[in-house]
């Protein structure tokens, strides 16, 4: 089948060579279907085309035959202007795609285009509706993408001054530990300096801090106490 559609194709100069397997069969066996199947819808067009044509000839001898009965005239014998008319009449049925040039046949043509333009401005008046939604929400979506750039860059902005506080922080702390330890340091320092020249040991940083607790502890005691007394004093004397 490939070998024929090929000679077809060709006619009477030589088929090309090429080479011969699954693929390339294949390929050209597609191709010969998709020619038959073209000349085939060509055949059938151009049958239809000479059908219409007899039939649009036949409604001109019909009314070339009307002409010669109702007024006895022909087509040749029509002013120009009236051959005008005709060939309007002819066109107007070739563009309406009418089986005859019959009143009826104009009529329905008509009301068939007519109620296609209304379903066609109907579907366009559904897609302006839907264009306008569409750009109603590519609106929104762009007003609100501008807004979340711009709370994103007052986030980074604010992040950065946190970051620098942050680490100023902890540049300060790490300076007061470093200050504490260095403080501890000389006060040991003072202090072994000071056993050394045999200062009596309750005066040291650390005796004072530990006796500056008790004291502290122990004034929180007296409190209660003081107010127990202050409850006795009022009390009226027993004679």
């Amino acid at each position: 089948q490939v070998t024929a559609w090929l000679k077809k194709i060709y006619g009477d100069e030589p088929v090309p060579q090429y080479e011969v397997n699954t693929q390339t069969v294949d390929i050209l066996y597609e191709l010969a279907e998709c020619n038959e199947a073209r000349d085939r819808d060509v055949s059938l067009l151009i049958e239809d085309m000479k059908e219409k044509a007899a039939e649009y000839d036949a409604e001109a001898n019909y009314l070339q035959g009307v002409l010669l009965e109702t007024v006895d005239i022909s087509p040749t014998s029509l002013f120009s202007e009236g051959t005008d008319y005709l060939n309007i009449l002819v066109e107007s049925a070739m563009i309406l795609d009418t089986k005859d040039t019959s009143l009826a046949s104009f009529f329905c043509a008509i009301n068939d285009m007519t109620s296609e333009l209304y379903a066609t401005e109907s579907e366009n008046r559904e897609m302006e509706r839907e264009l306008s939604s569409l750009r109603r929400k590519l609106t929104r979506a762009l007003m609100l993408e501008k807004q979340l750039k711009e709370d994103l860059k007052k986030v980074k902005e604010l992040l950065e001054v946190e970051t620098a506080k942050a680490d100023s922080q902890l540049q300060n702390l790490e300076f007061l530990k470093k200050k504490s330890e260095d403080l501890k340091s000389e006060i040991k320092d003072a202090e072994e300096k000071l056993a050394a020249t045999g200062l009596d040991q309750t005066l040291t940083h650390g005796s004072l801090m530990k006796l500056s607790k008790e004291v502290a502890e122990l004034q929180d005691e007296i409190v209660p106490l003081k107010k127990e007394l202050d409850s006795y004093l009022d009390l009226t004397p027993v004679i």
